[in-house]
């Protein structure tokens, strides 16, 4: 009898554990729906986020909690087939005329044409800090984590765990960094043929519609912004770090160094701070500082 009861609890912890895990990471809790008038659903109990896109109109989300730094993931499956002007994107935006924001854009293309991985950031309304990459697998016939590491030191964007660009804070070289202003999670699928895939020339084909994007498993390690303060405290990140929050003094080692400039030699195909033609008067000031 004391064995039967003992698998008993043991079974009833791992469903309590399944039911713990699964409302980490639940739309209905962490999620709003703001707009595409029915075109953006949350199924499966909330594990999964569809958003569609026909003619009439896309669909969009937005995070329910705001943040000031934070590691995110997000698992996205992106529109199969020909999803040539189309754009998905992914992003954390603040609000008003000087905001910050940290991009993942997605350009759709002609069937069996790659994708296009734009990223960019924004502070205090500035951005043309555009990089794009291909990616090195399909990213339509599967999920893949895509990942951003926010902390007062360094913008990491990353892919499957694998980093692709690094925006580090260089204050002390007058760049603004985004490090005082809270932002939300915003995602969206909307129609962008007049400049999305090949500058513009090939348009949506509205027979494939609807265009749909998928999202599942979001995570965040992360400093929540509400009323005026932060679920971190006020302390140095130093020691919030040391109170679990690691992320927040996180750094890029050497291999994951080496994981980058190999992304970044075999797989960019734009980088504004090689753009000489786009800065006649001289690159950006944290293209020219060596890290």
């Amino acid at each position: 009898m004391a064995s039967s009861n003992s698998t008993v609890l043991v079974i009833a912890t791992v469903f309590l554990a399944s039911l713990i895990a699964a409302s980490t990471a639940n739309f209905y809790q962490d999620f709003d729906i703001t707009w595409g008038d029915g075109r953006a659903k949350i199924l499966n109990n909330g594990d999964l986020l569809t958003l569609s896109l026909d003619k009439a109109s896309g669909s969009g989300f937005q995070s329910k909690k705001e943040y000031l730094f934070g590691n995110l993931d997000m698992q996205l499956k992106l529109i199969p087939g020909n999803s040539a002007g189309t754009v998905t994107s992914y992003y954390l935006s603040s609000k008003g005329s000087a905001w910050d924001e940290i991009d993942f854009e997605f350009l759709g293309n002609l069937t069996g044409e790659p994708y296009i991985l734009h990223t960019n950031v924004f502070s205090q309304g500035k951005g043309n800090r555009e990089q794009q990459f291909y990616l090195w697998f399909d990213p339509t016939a599967d999920f893949h984590t895509y990942s951003i590491l926010w902390n007062p030191q360094r913008i990491v964007f990353s892919v499957d765990g694998t980093p692709i660009r690094e925006f580090r804070n260089l204050e002390s070289a007058r760049v603004p960094f985004p490090k005082s202003q809270a932002m939300r999670i915003y995602s969206s699928l909307w129609n962008a043929d007049d400049w999305a895939t090949q500058g513009g020339r090939v348009k949506t084909d509205w027979s494939k519609a609807p265009f749909t994007a998928s999202y599942r498993n979001f995570k965040a390690n992360a400093c929540v912004w509400s009323s005026g303060s932060s679920s971190c405290g006020s302390n140095s990140p130093s020691s919030s770090a040391s109170d679990g929050n690691a992320w927040l003094t996180e750094a890029l080692d050497s291999k994951d160094q080496e994981r980058m400039k190999w992304v970044q030699k075999n797989y960019m195909i734009y980088n504004y701070c090689t753009d000489t033609k786009r800065f006649p008067q001289g690159l950006p000031a944290e293209c020219t500082i060596s890290s």
